[in-house]
C-alpha cells in the first residue's frame, strides 16, 4: 500500500530529511545510431567521452554566440543510444538545434513528452540500484546534487514510483529549489542567457574536451575573470504582520536600488524553513549581496505597485 501524499510542509521537511516524489512531465530527445554519443560530444558544452552506460550529465546546447539554448541532461542508455532530457515544452527546440549541424552522420532523432518522477531528499539515494532501474523501464534515473539538495528524476515511458515513497506537494519542491539556486528553462534560462550569469558553468561546461558550438564566448568570459553584466541571485522578502503564507511578489518584479532598477524576479514561492518568500532573480553586477533593494509587489492602491523592502544574497539561499 501506498503511503498518503504529503502537504506542503510536510513535503518540505521530506525533501530536506527524508524522501517524497512529485509527479511531473519532461521532453527527451533520444539520439541513437553508431555516431549518437560522438556527435552529442560535438554539440554538447560537456564532456561525454567518458559516459558510461547508465550514467548521466548536466550540459548546455549554446547557440553560435554563446547564448544558452537549452540546458539539458544526457543520459546514456545503450552503447549507441542517448537521451537528451531538457524541460517539457522545449523539446523542440532541442530537436531542431541538434538537427542543425548533423551533417554526414549517422545519427537519428526523435523527440517525445514523458512522465518524470521526481524523488527529493537524501534518503532517495540510499535506495537500490536494482530497485531504481526497476522504476525506469526504457528510461534513465538521472541523480542531482544542488546545494543543500540531493535526489533522482526518474524518466520514462512508464515510471513507477519506489515503494514507500510518499507523494508530495509541488510548491514545496519549488521553494526547495530556489532556495538551492537551481536555474530552470523558461525562468531563469531564456534565449538572452548566458552561462556564467546562471552560475552553470562549473557544473555544465568542460574546458577540456574539443569544439562545441558556442565555446569561443564561453571561453573568452572565463580568461577575463569571469565578470558579465548581471549574476543570479537569491532574495529574501521577510514576512510582514498580516502576510499570508504565500509569495508577496510576482516573476516579473522589478528590484529598485536608489529609485534605479537593478534587477528582475524569475521564479518565487514561500519557504517554510526561512520563514520568508525568496525568490529568484538577475541582478547588476554592481549590485553587491548582500544589499537590501526595493521589491515591487502587487498593487495595493489605485496608483500602481507598492514597493516593500527585500535583501538580495548570495545563493544557496540555504544548505
Amino acid at each position: 500500500m501506498s503511503p498518503p501524499p504529503l502537504g506542503f510542509e510536510a513535503t518540505y521537511a521530506a525533501c530536506r530529511e527524508g524522501v517524497v516524489a512529485c509527479a511531473g512531465e519532461c521532453d527527451v530527445v533520444l539520439a541513437s545510431g553508431p555516431d549518437a554519443l560522438s556527435y552529442l560530444q560535438t554539440q554538447c558544452s560537456q564532456d561525454l567521452g567518458g559516459l558510461g552506460v547508465g550514467e548521466s550529465a548536466e550540459s548546455l546546447l549554446l547557440a553560435p554566440q554563446g547564448r544558452v539554448e537549452a540546458y539539458v541532461r544526457v543520459a546514456r542508455v545503450e552503447q549507441d543510444s542517448a537521451l537528451v532530457v531538457v524541460a517539457a515544452g522545449f523539446g523542440d527546440a532541442v530537436l531542431e538545434r541538434l538537427s542543425r549541424f548533423r551533417l554526414r552522420v549517422k545519427v537519428d532523432l526523435a523527440v517525445a513528452r514523458w512522465p518524470l518522477l521526481a524523488l527529493r531528499g537524501p534518503k532517495a539515494l540510499e535506495l537500490g540500484g536494482e530497485q531504481v532501474a526497476a522504476c525506469v523501464p526504457r528510461g534513465a534515473a538521472l541523480g542531482l546534487r544542488w546545494p543543500g539538495l540531493v535526489g533522482l528524476d526518474l524518466v520514462s515511458p512508464e515510471p513507477a514510483c519506489p515503494e514507500g515513497v510518499p507523494l508530495g506537494d509541488h510548491r514545496a519542491l519549488e521553494a526547495v529549489r530556489i532556495e538551492s539556486g537551481e536555474p530552470v528553462m523558461g525562468r531563469e534560462i531564456t534565449g538572452r542567457t548566458i552561462p556564467e550569469e546562471a552560475g552553470l558553468v562549473g557544473r555544465a561546461v568542460s574546458f577540456t574536451k574539443g569544439c562545441y558550438p558556442g565555446q569561443e564566448l564561453v571561453a573568452r568570459i572565463d580568461s577575463r575573470g569571469r565578470n558579465v553584466p548581471r549574476r543570479l541571485r537569491g532574495v529574501l522578502v521577510p514576512a510582514e504582520e498580516g502576510d499570508p503564507p504565500a509569495p508577496a511578489v510576482r516573476p516579473g518584479a522589478a528590484l529598485r536600488l536608489d529609485g534605479r532598477q537593478v534587477g528582475e524576479v524569475t521564479s518565487v514561492a514561500w519557504s517554510p524553513g526561512l520563514g520568508a518568500t525568496v525568490a529568484l532573480g538577475f541582478v547588476r553586477r554592481e549590485v553587491t549581496p548582500p544589499a537590501t533593494v526595493e521589491l515591487e509587489v502587487p498593487p495595493r492602491t489605485p496608483t500602481g505597485p507598492a514597493e516593500r523592502p527585500a535583501e538580495v544574497v548570495a545563493l544557496p539561499l540555504r544548505t
